[in-house]
């Protein structure tokens, strides 16, 4: 218990900070138009590639003997690979509804 009380007391800033960034996504989001949701949506899953290179690059610099780091980068470049591949999918089957139908 002496631990975790001395670490919040060391990174008080960053936890404000973070209680902050919530409240500000929660505001910004809560009030994005319905129209315009699915494009930003699907524009912000193709920015997970940063996820992506970032889990890579984690992994290159594990050591070969930490399992449990592999696993979790491993997730993180196949969740990361799955929301990209989505947000592509979804915005392709937006184009598609603009297109002219024959």
């Amino acid at each position: 218990m002496e631990v975790i009380t001395t670490f919040l007391s060391e990174h008080i800033n960053l936890i404000y900070f973070i209680i902050l960034s919530v409240f500000v996504g929660v505001e910004v989001i809560g009030h994005v138009p319905t129209v315009i949701h699915t494009p930003l949506m699907s524009g912000a899953n193709a920015i997970h590639g940063v996820v992506i290179v970032g889990a890579i690059y984690v992994m290159l610099h594990l050591q070969p003997d930490d399992i449990a780091g592999m696993v979790v980068g491993f997730l993180a470049v196949l969740l990361g690979t799955l929301n990209v591949v989505g947000g592509f999918v979804v915005t392709d089957r937006m184009l598609e509804m603009f297109k002219k139908k024959k």
